[in-house]
């Protein structure tokens, strides 16, 4: 099809999660993203009309060429459902619907990862550890509407970003206490997954079994607000919840570094811990993450970050599509 395109610019650029999806626009080659909106994935019956709403917000932009999505969904093949979300679409007839040459989907946290060799030092914040080793394995994990996991390997002369759904590998109790809250969860949901506790569903999920172990009755609390009831010290189901969900990632974080050897860090992101601040400093979670037994030591030397950076996955995005259109041209 024609797309009135004569290169490929300007770019789109998306972040889709499972309650926000962010847009930006790359005009012309080495130029930053602007044209920054986040827009509320529930005021939109689909991704093709969240995408028509922004370009139609953003007036002065001339259409599009080419564009890449990160989303918070595996994506193999074609057809995209996501899993904490109600959308679903072709890849193909939404590249058609959008009138674009070329349309990149990948997983958000795969373009997260994309964009980790990027952030400045002031984008994000070192929470224990050693240096980060140049070459090793990179290892990234986020809660947020669900847990993202994801990571960079040496590839050539670069990185090759995993793809993969690491945040439902069953989630393991490390105190009486957590087994206790992982039995109250498989009695609601079954399999007990590290995303059901670690994100903000599962912040909900903690905070109700807590209480229901306590005897108290149910309290209908939105994840931010038993966060900030913890910070603020003015709820003690609430400062318990925050603990245990810090610590839980620490342990999970842990699990992730063994796995991949991850000298090369390990980057927190997603959209609850970067608001944390002083509390996920204090928390279990460092403590957690070298509670391995006999490989504390070697943990202890792996250092971790919290992603500061506000739009990482649409920079990873543009990388993503950087590297698909270099590939169409041999580049």
């Amino acid at each position: 099809m024609s797309t009135g395109c004569s290169d490929t610019y300007p770019r789109l650029i998306g972040d889709i999660g499972g309650t926000h999806a962010r847009f930006a626009v790359i005009d012309s080659p080495g130029s930053p993203p602007t044209r920054f909106r986040t827009l509320c994935c529930d005021d939109h019956p689909g991704l093709l009309e969240a995408v028509q709403a922004y370009l139609l917000l953003e007036q002065g932009l001339a259409g599009p060429c080419v564009a890449a999505f990160g989303i918070a969904n595996p994506v193999e093949g074609d057809l995209v459902r996501m899993t904490n979300h109600d959308w679903s679409f072709s890849i193909e007839q939404l590249r058609i619907d959008l009138g674009l040459a070329r349309l990149v989907v990948l997983n958000d946290f795969t373009a997260l990862a994309l964009s980790l060799p990027g952030l400045q030092a002031s984008e994000r914040r070192q929470i224990g550890g050693g240096h980060e080793r140049a070459g090793r394995p990179v290892a990234l994990i986020g809660p947020g509407t669900g847990l993202g996991v994801s990571g960079l390997v040496r590839c050539g002369n670069g990185y090759a970003p995993l793809e993969g759904e690491g945040g439902h590998v069953t989630l393991a109790a490390s105190t009486p206490r957590e087994a206790e809250l992982i039995s109250v969860l498989a009695a609601r949901f079954g399999h007990v997954s590290a995303e059901r506790a670690l994100s903000g569903p599962g912040l909900i999920a903690l905070h109700d079994a807590i209480r229901q172990l306590g005897g108290a009755p149910p309290l209908a609390l939105e994840a931010d607000e038993i966060s900030a009831r913890a910070m603020a010290a003015s709820c003690p189901w609430c400062a318990e919840t925050l603990q245990i969900f810090c610590g839980m990632l620490g342990s999970v974080a842990g699990d992730l570094a063994l796995t991949l050897g991850a000298f090369g860090g390990v980057y927190i992101g997603g959209g609850i811990v970067p608001k944390l601040g002083d509390f996920f400093d204090r928390s279990d979670f460092r403590r957690r993450f070298e509670q391995k037994g006999r490989f504390s030591d070697y943990l202890a030397r792996i250092p971790c970050y919290v992603i500061l950076a506000e739009y990482p996955a649409l920079l990873g995005a543009a990388t993503a599509l950087d590297n698909a259109l270099a590939g169409e041209t041999g580049t």
